[in-house]
């Protein structure tokens, strides 16, 4: 990876004025009032059910206290990022003190670090003023956000929202984890034997940053009130992917317009339309879709490392923290991703190596907990989870829709970074290293399918994410050699403003169109990026659902919840006509139940053919049992296996599904 004098490209230019100068001390008195502020007014918020303003004013602290950044948008972009990253740290200490995920002590010790960090750094809090541009990228994020949450915000009733959840299984399971965690107060890997009590083992030592995160923010939500159970578990767990999502499309906006450095008004614009299209035309709403929200976050925090890697900021210590905490939170959220991040990062120390050895303090105190805590889950999962063996899962979609996005994309990309305008930068030079970090990881993961025997599948799709989102980031390439309006010189007769600018808006117009038609967002077509078998994109697909068609299986886990609430002691599942039928319903169902760690040997086993499954789950289950039949089908199964062993009937309960319409 090229060196880059100073550090960084972005320098600050020399008419800007000069920082204000620091901040004096406080006294002891004003020290002490503040820091019992910081405790008090958490306190108040909390009683009068206020507690969800208590996040913002974390972010607006942090922020106020960071100096990189020209924009607020840049520094509530950074401050997000570092929160993102210290919160699943510090997660660790939250789960083990005994006060849990409460707002109170939370935001109590967050504005405490801040007053301290504050005082020892003598800054007073400072934030710029917003530009057009953070309101425009805010906007179209918002935009293309809301065009997703479309399905939810049409369904009237809770099975059809449901209905919309069950798209995807995992959306099954991820309420699950982020119950529990809410409900005990912390990460399950540091109490395993609590932890599979209450949720399939499998899961417990799954990556739980963002579950982790959202669970802490939802307590803010309900201002520590009790925890969702049911239906609104799974209301607030669709809200909390939503905005994860959200973030995503942010995340990226953002990182590609700091990768392009300092760009006309115009061509910012451009950028910030195709970087929503390009998120919206490829596969990357699937993560929506399908119920990724680990993933999403994930790549979110990725795509910002991306952009400080590729751009570092002027200031050596802010880069150095933000670094460490991103890594720390993608280890925590979605380690797979820690590889080529990695990767990513020691290139930047090794170009960046000559700066980096002015301040051997700060590069020690920062290195040393990153490098403890950033492979912390990963070495978990894979020595003693042994997550190693689903690399060579099957699955995910065919590689050929992922080969177009990443051929397609990444042709137009490299060719305008071969420009010689944007090859003579060592910012394009740095970005070509991390897209080729990105490239090998996962030539690597698709190495590793064909090797176990598979074509490249499931988690070779997940490192072609990455790439992707990397592509996207790029897309500030192009942008920069769009033409813009002329200057006026003393040496060129003044032209009229209208008439000297109308070129360049009509071919930015002209290229803004074609990227929403290339990338499906405009037109009949899925575009060229990605094309599902109905010839549309995935964020079209999901956005045009009929939401009033509510699926059987959707049906029967709705009218399931309602009618057969759970009984202590007692494992409740739902036994269907296919055994992929009553598999589906059942995770559901002990999700919102919150009984996934007793409904685990009925649920997570290889048999999926009847009457096998059903008989297996008799002779599997321990006693008390109820079983939900939910087809005569279901019914002649059971009998069957109790005629073969009338033993099994000892602590069975059938009962059959009530025939009515799910709301």
């Amino acid at each position: 990876m090229p060196a880059v004098p100073g550090g960084t490209d972005n320098r600050r230019p020399a008419e800007q004025p000069p920082a204000p100068p620091a901040a004096r001390r406080l006294g002891i008195g004003p020290l002490l009032a503040i820091l019992l502020a910081c405790w008090l007014v958490p306190f108040a918020a909390n009683a009068v059910h206020a507690a969800w303003l208590l996040p913002p004013v974390i972010l607006l602290g942090t922020a106020s206290l960071l100096r990189s950044g020209r924009t607020l948008l840049d520094r509530m972009m950074l401050a997000l990022a570092l929160l993102a990253g210290l919160t699943c740290a510090t997660g660790l200490l939250f789960t083990v003190w005994p006060w849990g995920l409460h707002p109170v002590p939370v935001t109590g010790l967050a504005l405490t670090v801040l007053t301290l960090a504050a005082v020892l750094s003598r800054r007073a809090p400072r934030l710029p003023r917003p530009s057009w541009s953070d309101l425009a990228t805010l906007a179209v994020a918002a935009l293309a956000a809301g065009y997703l949450a479309t399905p939810y915000l049409r369904a009237d009733t809770f099975g059809q929202r449901l209905n919309l959840a069950m798209v995807g299984e995992d959306n099954g399971r991820h309420p699950a984890l982020f119950d529990v965690i809410g409900r005990l107060g912390g990460y399950l890997f540091l109490d395993a034997d609590t932890a599979r009590e209450n949720i399939f083992s499998g899961l417990v030592h799954y990556p739980q940053g963002w579950h982790f995160t959202t669970a802490l923010l939802d307590g803010f939500l309900r201002s520590a009130g009790d925890p969702p159970t049911g239906a609104r578990l799974m209301d607030h767990y669709v809200l909390w992917c939503l905005l994860t999502f959200a973030g995503l499309l942010l995340a990226l906006s953002w990182a590609a317009q700091h990768v392009a450095g300092p760009l006309h008004p115009l061509r910012r614009l451009v950028l910030i339309v195709a970087v929503a299209a390009l998120a919206l035309g490829t596969e990357l709403p699937r993560l929506l879709v399908a119920g990724y929200p680990s993933e999403t976050f994930g790549l979110s925090l990725s795509a910002i490392l991306v952009a400080l890697v590729v751009r570092p900021l002027n200031r050596l210590r802010e880069q150095l923290l933000l670094v460490g905490a991103l890594l720390i939170g993608i280890g925590f959220s979605y380690y797979l991703f820690l590889f080529p991040t990695g990767a990513m990062v020691l290139c930047w120390l090794i170009a960046d190596r000559r700066r980096l050895r002015a301040r051997p303090g700060t590069v020690a105190a920062i290195a040393v907990p990153t490098a403890a805590l950033a492979p912390l889950i990963p070495l978990l999962g894979l020595l003693v989870a042994g997550q190693s063996e689903a690399l060579a899962a099957p699955g995910g979609t065919p590689p050929v829709e992922t080969y177009n996005t990443m051929l397609g994309l990444g042709a137009v990309v490299v060719a305008a970074i071969l420009v010689r305008t944007n090859l003579a930068e060592s910012t394009w030079r740095r970005y070509l290293v991390t897209l080729g970090v990105g490239l090998l990881f996962s030539a690597s993961m698709a190495a590793v399918n064909l090797a176990n025997g598979t074509q490249p599948a499931y988690y070779f799709g997940k490192t072609a994410h990455l790439v992707i989102a990397v592509l996207i980031i790029g897309a500030a390439a192009p942008a920069r050699l769009l033409p813009v309006p002329a200057q006026s010189t003393d040496s060129e007769p003044r032209r009229r403003p209208i008439t000297g600018a109308l070129p360049a808006v009509a071919t930015a117009a002209l290229v803004t169109l074609a990227v929403l038609a290339g990338t499906g967002v405009l037109g009949w077509t899925g575009g060229y990026f990605h094309r599902t078998g109905s010839n549309g994109t995935w964020a079209k697909d999901w956005a045009s659902r009929d939401v009033r068609n509510i699926t059987r299986s959707a049906s029967v886990t709705s009218i399931a919840y309602r009618n057969y609430p759970a009984i202590p002691g007692t494992v409740t599942l739902v036994v269907d006509k296919q055994g992929l039928q009553g598999y589906r319903e059942s995770i559901f169902l002990s999700a919102m139940q919150g009984t996934s760690g007793q409904t685990e040997p009925g649920i997570y086993f290889r048999i999926y053919d009847e009457p096998a499954r059903t008989a297996e789950i008799l002779r599997r289950v321990p006693r008390p049992l109820r079983l939900i039949v939910a087809d005569p089908a279901a019914q002649r199964a059971i009998d069957g296996a109790l005629t073969a062993d009338p033993t099994l009937r000892d602590g069975l309960t059938l009962v059959p599904l009530k025939p009515a319409t799910a709301r």
